[in-house]
């Protein structure tokens, strides 16, 4: 879903993820709808079980710091593993082959940069949200006024794009009305976040890896299985249908050939290389800025586990991308010659998104496509649930508590400001996923990336590892990272011509990503308002480096307060 704006295509291509409104209702799938209504049981019965252990604000917003490196790797690789991955890249391989692979693994290379440059360092500084961090030596309102800034645009894009994909699988696969999906969605992402906090979330979000893995592995291991467990089989099988199909579109053997083949190497998505570089700079930096990811960090309780956290989410999350490879070649060997799940044209039932859906039909049949549309369905609800977190812990923990409160709020009205939150979040997330149904909304995905990459990741990254950084250049580079990202996005082929309409080739800004100009843009701005600050806070902060430093690789200290 996220992938087709993602990498540059155009508009044309988009529309095999992009404007799932076409999308017809399909009969009721009694046997997904029965499988979904027993997760949502289990998950019911779960956030029963937390609401029991959520008395504070830290137990709300960070589980108490109680969840082991395992567990919390396994919530991240759920937090990470979204519909959008799930659906949208192996869409990907089955459209464009090798290609898949390259971008599958750009969404995996974030990792090392967590792990070597975050993970530890945001354990020891944080609290609650990655703001604590940011703000540790700097004057606390206008960094956290920034930080609830950002973490608030990435979660709105993120949210919007979840909803509409969850109220359009539901639409096809259960035979819901569109609306309804929406609020079915948003209500129970509501009541997961009300009543359990950080600590139903997390393990919704387990469960649903766990479930994500397995659905997965079966539907590759059926596959190969089909090939003798022959990679090289599968890929020569996968070429020779995509030469027939051309074939039969009328292309001389030659080309038909060519056509075959060229699933098999590099080039079929990005060309351009600004391009290529930008898309790839927002994947990597993006995932070390996204909010609901970096709050996971703090549910841990100590660094050492923090980074025992990223190890286990950084294998769960290769192993689920290598999956997605075999089943977008498995879905083009076991699909798209099946007349079962291609219509007239020969296009897939329900748009390009459905090739694992479909091939969990071809491989399990109706039992196992239950298992997978509940599966995809709960994927949406744990995402959507960890990003309404991140924005209600970025309102109540950042602007109310510290920035309204100057930090003598206390933990019970923290809670009900969150509750407040969640709730508005929930009805601001259906309200936008209802009016978007019909737009390609892939783009707020990618747009999610750059941001992050843009805006939090510069502030992140200056602010723990650069002594001269100072609050002015950290809140006046991070808002020209943020407010960049989001212009350049809007005036890109992506939005200015998928989206809004405009002719091809009227785009302002000519590449579909921005990441490599707006973080550029972030970084210089951060660098150049703190060389030139020479006010008294300006000294302050510079003195305060040599403090979050020890305590950043040390832990001394990080029991306590998260700021000064």
């Amino acid at each position: 879903m996220a992938l087709a704006a993602l990498l540059g295509t155009s508009a044309s291509a988009l529309a095999a993820g992009g404007d799932l409104g076409q999308m017809q209702k399909q009969a009721t799938n009694w046997t997904a709808i029965s499988m979904f209504a027993m997760f949502v049981l289990g998950t019911l019965y779960i956030t029963k079980w937390a609401a029991s252990r959520t008395r504070s604000a830290s137990d709300f917003y960070t589980a108490g710091g109680g969840i082991t490196g395992f567990q919390n790797g396994l919530a991240i690789a759920g937090d990470y593993m979204s519909a959008a991955s799930f659906l949208g890249i192996s869409a990907a391989v089955m459209a464009a082959g090798y290609d898949g692979l390259i971008y599958s693994i750009g969404f995996l290379v974030g990792w090392p940069v967590i792990t070597f440059l975050m993970a530890e360092r945001l354990r020891n500084l944080g609290k609650f949200t990655f703001a604590d961090v940011a703000a540790f030596r700097f004057k606390q309102t206008p960094v956290r006024m920034f930080a609830a800034s950002g973490t608030l645009v990435v979660v709105a894009f993120y949210l919007i794009a979840q909803m509409v994909g969850a109220g359009q699988l539901i639409k096809l696969l259960f035979g819901l009305e569109y609306w309804v999906a929406v609020v079915i969605v948003g209500s129970l992402m509501m009541v997961y976040v009300l009543f359990g906090g950080m600590t139903a979330t997390t393990w919704v979000q387990i469960i649903k890896a766990c479930l994500l893995l397995g659905g997965a592995s079966f539907m590759a291991l059926s596959v190969l299985w089909h090939f003798g467990f022959s990679p090289e089989a599968m890929f020569a099988g996968a070429v020779k249908i995509k030469t027939d199909l051309a074939m039969k579109d009328g292309k001389t053997a030659e080309v038909a050939a060519s056509i075959g083949q060229s699933i098999m190497g590099p080039g079929n998505f990005v060309k351009d290389p600004v391009s290529a570089i930008s898309f790839g700079m927002a994947l990597m930096f993006g995932t070390a800025g996204l909010p609901h990811i970096l709050m996971r960090f703090f549910t841990v309780p100590s660094a050492k586990e923090a980074r025992k956290s990223v190890m286990w989410a950084t294998s769960w999350i290769g192993y689920f991308y290598l999956l997605t490879f075999i089943i977008g070649f498995g879905a083009i060997t076991f699909v798209l010659t099946n007349p079962q799940f291609t219509d007239a044209k020969g296009a897939l039932i329900g748009g390009g998104n459905m090739a694992a859906i479909h091939l969990a039909n071809a491989v399990g049949g109706n039992v196992f496509l239950g298992f997978i549309s509940a599966v995809a369905f709960a994927t949406i609800l744990a995402v959507v649930a960890g990003l309404t977190l991140s924005g209600a812990s970025a309102v109540s923990h950042d602007i109310y508590a510290t920035v309204i409160k100057k930090g003598d709020a206390d933990s019970a009205s923290e809670l009900r400001v969150s509750k407040i939150t969640t709730i508005a979040l929930g009805i601001v997330a259906v309200v936008l996923g209802i009016a978007f149904e019909k737009q390609n909304i892939a783009f707020m995905v990618s747009l999610a990336f750059a941001i992050a990459a843009s805006a939090n990741f510069p502030v992140l990254f200056m602010s723990v590892l650069w002594k001269g950084c100072t609050t002015r250049g950290a809140v006046i580079g991070g808002f020209m990272g943020l407010v960049s990202s989001v212009g350049l996005t809007i005036v890109s082929p992506s939005v200015w011509e998928a989206t809004l309409g405009y002719p091809a080739g009227s785009a302002p800004f000519p590449y579909t990503s921005p990441c490599l100009f707006s973080m550029t843009i972030g970084f210089v701005g951060i660098w150049l308002f703190s060389v030139l600050d020479k006010s008294a806070r300006a000294k302050v902060d510079k003195h305060g480096f040599l403090a979050q430093q020890v305590r950043s690789e040390t832990g001394i200290g990080a029991a306590g307060a998260s700021g000064h």
